[in-house]
């Protein structure tokens, strides 16, 4: 199985929102003591762990599936997971699906347009700007305050529904892990 997470290259963007992605595929890299792969003609960063692979595409993210397309053309990987931040979900929310739209998400169109749609998708709630003409600077910023404690546990979540994800269908783990709502206190 190949596990993408989707962000943006660069300390400017580690802690934003759009690179929650990257976030999780780093607190997986730890738990599974996963193994740097040479990654250069990739254009992402690739890691290894039993039969599984962890992506980080280096490309900026309306570009990720292009890293993706050559790491699953390269390793004949099947089965491919994206997790990425989702603003049409409230944030602390967590939804499994199997293909379907990009929803304006330009890593999910980049993705779409080189391996198709049929890929599952971990989709993290970030919740949306007040204004939609703030996307852009909204995906970009860093959680607040409020979120910022929150985000630990939800990454933790995240990662036990990911293993779970290695052995099992996806709808167990959706049936098993979806947060469909989450309060901030």
């Amino acid at each position: 199985m190949l596990i993408v997470g989707l962000g943006n290259p660069g300390s400017e963007y580690e802690n934003t929102r759009h690179n929650i992605g990257f976030m999780l595929i780093d607190e997986l890299i730890r738990r599974k003591n996963a193994q740097t792969l040479s990654s250069s003609s990739f254009e992402g960063t690739l890691f290894k762990f039993q039969n599984h692979f962890l992506l980080k595409p280096l490309t900026f993210m309306n570009l990720s599936g292009n890293s993706i397309a050559k790491v699953k053309k390269f390793y004949k990987v099947e089965d491919v997971v994206v997790i990425h931040d989702d603003l049409d979900l409230p944030f602390g929310t967590l939804r499994f699906k199997h293909g379907g739209g990009h929803g304006g998400h330009n890593g999910l169109r980049s993705t779409d347009e080189k391996i198709s749609k049929e890929y599952t998708r971990v989709r993290m709630g970030i919740g949306k700007p007040e204004h939609k003409g703030e996307v852009a600077s909204y995906v970009l910023s860093a959680f607040n305050k409020e979120e910022s404690e929150h985000v630990p546990a939800w990454i933790e979540k995240t990662c036990e529904a990911v293993e779970f994800l290695l052995e099992n269908s996806m709808e167990n783990t959706s049936s098993k892990y979806t947060i469909k709502k989450f309060k901030l206190q």
